[in-house]
């Protein structure tokens, strides 16, 4: 088969379609979303009728996925690290449901934050959940791992979980493809109570999980993705997860390593691997671009009295994404580190777009607090999220999606009146819905601001499962019509706007305020291809 040039994301998408994928799920999240727009982008996907719309949050994606097992096809669920919080509940219950159909769950990690809230490591979810975990070294990897990992989902009947790293995510590398795998036909489980998670069934197939550990540990050892490497000097092993063993090469792209190394891409990990680096050396150092899952394990199981090195003791920093330069000063060689940056190239902290909506909605918002007193607006993850910065300096808190709105209600619960939380229309639709509910049944004195620019826009302009749907919803979950204003953000309405807010934080209730204007990244977007196409009407 060809060889193509292909990011992470892709390589994995290439590989749930040739590996014959018949369904992915997922919501946008940087570092995961080009692995759904890839199959939507694909012609074998539309050719093979894989399904990839876009789900409304994380949850219902994985629920989704694990009914198309369930169904006998194969599924794949892709998420960020922080939306494996939000498909938590389906997660880690699906290793005692099982598999039916090939199931992989696909989490991308960001270490160092470059684009989220936290750097938290998805393979403790796995650990917790006794769901065995494939993490790739690079792009080809990836690719093959998707192969593996769905024959082993159906050979085992268990999920199976890929952790990527933003670094992964995002390169690019040569791919060399397998041939093309038929979708499965449909085929329900031969044990048909085996998704019912009644107490009563859910003991039985929680102690068979326990007891297949045993072989999926025997997977890891046979499986290739695990492997030891000899070397004469014996006063040092290293062992690497993931993405940490290109790091440790680069550092040895002009000699041989001559250390022993254990090179981790699979878990659960077979203790005799370990066992047997610890036995041979006087002294061990564990590399992994996330949390010290593995140091951890390390020194439970292997606490002997020799030294351990790693994220814990402080060798390697405890915070942020390993590199090269990192893993250079962990083993003593020489940090080739470049020259600093002159100083007259100057940071450009984010901003939001020229001519974006959320900007006239948060000044005309600064205006109608005005006579308040300051930290009263709750806002979310979004690119609006922006206009905690200069010059805006309009929002007070940003935790998790959906959060702001029952944030504001709690801060209205403690006197804080008027509250004011702002929401994206995206967001508001992945878990915004049922704080507004919240609020509606406490009938709390707080205002919501749904910030609708028709798309996702912080991930690159997807398909925004609110559209066309927001005063609806708002309808049904109770909020009073005549509370559920819509305005234009533009500054030509900027007196009327401020009007309409101040109106509404007097109300003593719920009030929803729709701030609506196309993002302008789309509307670019849109208006250029209509100008193309009709360029090539008038040819």
């Amino acid at each position: 088969m060809q060889k193509l040039l292909l990011l992470g994301d892709e390589a994995i998408a290439q590989g749930a379609i040739d590996a014959g994928l018949s369904g992915i799920y997922a919501y946008p999240g940087t570092p995961s979303t080009e692995i759904t727009e890839y199959v939507q982008r694909s012609k074998e996907a539309k050719e093979r009728k894989i399904r990839s719309d876009w789900s409304a949050n994380e949850k219902t994606a994985m629920e989704s996925a694990l009914g198309m097992s369930y169904a006998g096809k194969r599924a794949m669920v892709c998420m960020k690290h922080v939306g494996l919080n939000v498909a938590a509940d389906a997660f880690v219950n699906s290793t005692i449901t099982g598999a039916n159909g090939g199931l992989i769950i696909v989490s991308a990690d960001d270490p160092s934050m470059h684009s989220s809230q936290n750097e938290q490591d998805s393979r403790f979810y796995g650990k917790f959940s006794f769901m065995p975990i494939l993490e790739p070294t690079n792009q080809q990897e990836a690719y093959d791992m998707v192969h593996y990992g769905f024959e082993m989902s159906e050979r085992n009947k268990i999920p199976v979980l890929l952790r990527i790293t933003t670094r992964l995510a995002h390169s690019r590398a040569g791919v060399a493809r397998k041939e093309l795998n038929d979708q499965n036909e449909v085929k329900l489980p031969d044990n048909l109570t085996q998704f019912v998670l009644l107490p009563s069934i859910a003991r039985k197939q929680y102690k068979v999980l326990l007891e297949n550990q045993e072989t999926l540990e025997n997977e890891s050892r046979e499986s290739g993705f695990n492997k030891y490497f000899e070397g004469n000097d014996k006063s040092l092993g290293i062992i690497t997860c993931g993405l940490a063993y290109n790091y440790l090469m680069e550092n040895y792209s002009d000699e041989k390593l001559n250390y022993p190394l254990l090179k981790v891409g699979q878990y659960p990990i077979p203790k005799d691997m370990v066992e047997k680096i610890y036995d041979e050396c006087d002294e061990l150092i564990i590399m992994e671009d996330g949390y010290p899952i593995l140091e951890e394990l390390v020194r439970g199981f292997l606490n002997k009295g020799k030294v351990i090195k790693g994220r814990l003791d402080g060798s390697i920093p405890r915070d942020g994404e390993l590199n090269p330069n990192i893993v250079a000063r962990a083993l003593g060689l020489t940090d080739e580190v470049g020259e600093p940056v002159p100083p007259f190239v100057v940071g450009r902290p984010p901003s939001l777009c020229k001519g974006c909506s959320h900007t006239d909605s948060f000044q005309a918002l600064n205006e109608a607090l005005g006579k308040y007193s300051p930290g009263r607006v709750f806002s979310d993850i979004g690119c609006y999220t922006l206009s905690a910065l200069k010059p805006l300096e309009s929002i007070n808190t940003c935790v998790d999606m959906g959060a702001s709105i029952t944030m504001a209600m709690g801060a209205a619960d403690a006197g804080l009146v008027p509250a004011v939380a702002a929401i994206g229309d995206s967001t508001f639709t992945h878990s915004g819905m049922t704080g507004l509910l919240d609020a509606v049944n406490n009938n709390s004195p707080i205002t919501v601001l749904i910030l609708d620019n028709a798309t996702t826009g912080m991930t690159g302009g997807q398909k925004s499962s609110a559209l066309g749907r927001i005063e609806s919803i708002c309808i049904g979950l109770g909020v009073e019509e005549e509370h559920i204003r819509i305005l234009k953000p533009l500054a030509k309405n900027h007196e009327e706007n401020v009007k309409i807010m101040e109106e509404e934080f007097e109300y003593n209730g719920v009030s929803v305020i729709i701030p609506r204007r196309e993002c302008i990244q789309t509307l670019n977007k849109r208006m250029r291809a209509k100008h193309k196409a009709k360029k090539l009407e008038q040819k």
